[in-house]
């Protein structure tokens, strides 16, 4: 396999039972608002805006603004977010959705990820309903799915049961949860039911069908069926009935609200998509047109790229060709047309001219306090009309947040702001971020602050406290905040297993060291 996907999800072995959906209590909080001049991460994963009201799903749960970003609201380290991250987040109707998850040591000292529930908020964030990961009973291991009884594999646990993505159709909220699948709730959360997809060998499926496989999205116990298509990434719903679905396998499209499916895959199709795993979807309003990330995943004449497609899935053109796509964001001009926006592995792509041609910006940098965002790893991307003339454009990284004013006619050009989150912390304090982190694409950063200049020394240790990294020694720092980077590397230069390190920072004006933890996955 070229691309692999990590997977590791305690099924059930039970092969036979009732299939009923799933019922959970809910639990509603209300929440203490604290209000800061920034997001309370630098990792933005995906953005929202909705006239004056921006949402951002972050490494540090959400961070919500209701006057274009002038002031944040940040639900971090509070019930019922905790400190978990949020991992998707969606708007419906003046309804907040965000699903949050976390990084778990499971047997063997893997870490692996693990959905820690959905929540949803009906007053930007006073309240929050909570609602469980949808799990499944041991013997939930059938599926009636029109005239067939379908065998599925019953998901027990929340260890890799993680949801990437959320959208809406009339009536109906859907998660693609990876080891979980496609899922959807008609009750705001109440009950969730599987949504049955097409296997690998398999181009369409519909009630009257005459079907035989297991909804399984690995071979184990349960059988030894292993469909791609059954890891579910991304999701997109496009009007009251029709939606799309992102996978290991391909893109899923229904017309008829997820009851039958057509998938388009590299494979089988003239003008493909120009890779089976779906990471992220997105829709054009100004054309209709659907866009699509599209990593290479098993076949080796597949390859990273971005697809979209402007007749419903018949055909997709390529664009971007090598580029890790994560996200998409869009423009609406006043003449009817649309910019794309694609935010990737290497930095900002815009086009004006439906893929044609892509324009990144020269710099991104606060025009107030001249501080860069520095990094080429961005992750999400959206604009908004704010008045006759002028757009926001609102960009997520790894690094930060930024806001770009520009008018109608603008082409990167404009005002920027930069908002990095920056915790007040003490002489005896330190944090890093983005944590965990991932060697291959960023580098993390360690904070600190001394009360006066000094000499500081800082060292990586693993989890036996064994000396990984001498970071810095003796280095001469002033008075006031500092910022140290490390690349997971040791001190021959390759990069260290995933797993839990600590760094120690030592200072002559300390009287004693400080200590942070690191989290490493790569």
């Amino acid at each position: 396999m070229i691309y692999k996907i990590l997977i590791f999800v305690v099924f059930s072995s039970v092969l036979f039972g009732q299939y009923n959906p799933y019922t959970y209590s809910l639990e509603e909080k209300e929440i203490a608002k604290i209000s800061s001049i920034t997001p309370a991460s630098n990792s933005i994963q995906d953005i929202i805006v909705d006239n004056n009201l921006i949402i951002l799903g972050t490494s540090r749960g959400i961070s919500i603004s209701e006057n274009n970003g002038e002031d944040w609201i940040n639900f971090y380290n509070t019930a019922p977010f905790g400190t978990d991250g949020t991992t998707a987040i969606g708007y419906n109707n003046g309804v907040i959705w965000a699903a949050t998850g976390r990084t778990t040591q499971v047997e063997g000292g893997s870490y692996l990820p693990e959905g820690t529930g959905l929540k949803y908020s009906v007053d930007n964030g006073t309240t929050w309903t909570s609602i469980m990961q949808p799990l499944d009973d041991e013997g939930d291991s059938l599926i009636t799915y029109g005239i067939n009884t379908i065998r599925a594999l019953p998901v027990t646990v929340a260890i890799s049961n993680i949801t990437y993505d959320i959208a809406f159709t009339k009536n109906t909220v859907w998660i693609a949860s990876f080891a979980g699948g496609l899922r959807k709730s008609t009750d705001m959360g109440k009950t969730w039911q599987r949504v049955v997809l097409p296997p690998d060998t398999l181009n369409s499926i519909s009630p009257n069908d005459t079907l035989d496989f297991s909804l399984q999205p690995v071979a184990g116990k349960f059988g030894p069926e292993s469909w791609l298509n059954h890891r579910v990434f991304s999701v997109l719903g496009v009007d009251d009935s029709t939606i799309y679905v992102g996978t290991a396998g391909g893109i899923n499209k229904s017309t008829d609200n997820g009851v039958s499916w057509v998938k388009y895959s590299h494979q089988n199709q003239t003008n493909p998509i120009s890779g089976n795993f779906v990471v992220a979807l997105g829709k054009d309003n100004s054309n209709g047109s659907v866009w699509a990330a599209t990593w290479k995943a098993e076949d080796l004449n597949e390859f990273w790229a971005v697809s979209f497609t402007e007749d419903c899935g018949n055909n997709w053109k390529v664009t971007l060709p090598d580029e890790h796509a994560h996200n998409f964001g869009f423009k609406y001009l006043d003449n009817g047309g649309s910019h794309v926006f694609v935010p990737t592995d290497h930095g900002i792509f815009r086009s004006a001219d439906k893929g044609i041609s892509w324009q990144q910006p020269t710099e991104i940098k606060d025009n107030i306090t001249n501080i860069s965002i520095g990094t080429n790893i961005y992750y999400a991307m959206t604009a908004e009309k704010i008045s006759v003339s002028d757009y926001y454009i609102w960009i997520g990284s790894n690094n930060g947040l930024a806001r770009l004013t520009e008018g109608s006619n603008d082409y990167w050009t404009g005002e920027w702001k930069v908002y990095l989150a920056s915790d007040d912390i003490e002489n005896n304090e330190t944090y890093a971020f983005p944590n965990p982190f991932s060697p291959s694409q960023e580098k993390i950063k360690i904070k600190y602050t001394v009360p006066d200049d000094t000499e500081v020394t800082i060292r990586i240790m693993n989890f036996d406290m064994q000396l990984v990294r001498v970071l810095i020694q003796n280095a001469g720092r002033g008075i006031g905040d500092h910022l140290e980077y490390w690349d997971g590397r040791d001190e021959i230069g390759e990069i260290v297993k995933n797993g839990v390190y600590f760094y120690r920072i030592d200072a002559t004006v300390f009287k004693e060291p400080l200590f942070g933890k690191i989290m490493v996955l790569r």
